[in-house]
């Protein structure tokens, strides 16, 4: 029976909201005992539309160094923590392409059976931020995955409010992630890993 979990943390992140929700789900996941893969999908956009933005071009540089999710990365995983910014209350095109490439590991089983959980960011505090979450477990059920939401299970996401995921709304870009969000994303965070780990042992235990 191993102890080891293993959490695979994939986002799209293209001005940073959503990035630093990632690496404080990361973090915390580390700090529970998983081992973590913090991984970002392929940018779609063209570079002259990056470039237009200065706020996306600098992000895009500063993670430059981000692996790129891999088919793999979710195969690997005991738990999966997907992030995404709202797309008209759906999930970003990128996020959604990369789940698009699921597809032989979905035919083969190897998505089902794991933990997984999501995250999100938006421009406003009613802006898709529930619905972009629900998408996503869309694509989870899909998989045979066990879905791990929060919930008001922490007095930290009474506060929140959200108890389908971690969401921040950055006012149209000028407000950054705060404590109120990353508090959320710890509970989040250490509810995974802590579930994830009695799955883990479950799946060991029975083999």
């Amino acid at each position: 029976m191993r102890n080891t979990v293993k959490v695979a943390v994939i986002y799209y992140s293209a001005t940073g909201h959503v990035a630093d929700i990632a690496r404080e789900i990361a973090e915390t996941a580390e700090k529970a005992g998983a081992e973590v893969r913090l991984r970002k999908v392929q940018e779609l956009a063209p570079q002259s539309a990056i470039e237009s933005n200065p706020v996306w071009a600098a992000h895009a540089a500063a993670t430059a160094e981000i692996p790129m999710a891999d088919v793999e990365d979710v195969v690997w995983a005991d738990a999966v923590v997907m992030g995404s910014p709202t797309r008209f209350g759906n999930i970003s095109a990128q996020l959604k392409q990369f789940l698009d490439t699921l597809g032989g590991a979905w035919r083969k089983g190897e998505l089902a059976d794991k933990v997984y959980s999501g995250f999100t960011s938006t421009g406003s505090p009613h802006g898709g931020n529930e619905s972009t979450l629900l998408a996503l477990m869309h694509s989870f059920h899909h998989f045979g995955g066990i879905v791990v939401a929060p919930g008001f299970t922490h007095p930290d996401k009474f506060v929140d409010g959200n108890p389908y995921g971690t969401a921040h709304h950055d006012n149209g870009g000028t407000t950054p992630v705060g404590d109120l969000t990353r508090k959320a994303a710890r509970v989040q965070a250490e509810r995974v890993v802590t579930l994830a780990r009695a799955v883990a042992a479950v799946s060991s235990g029975s083999q």
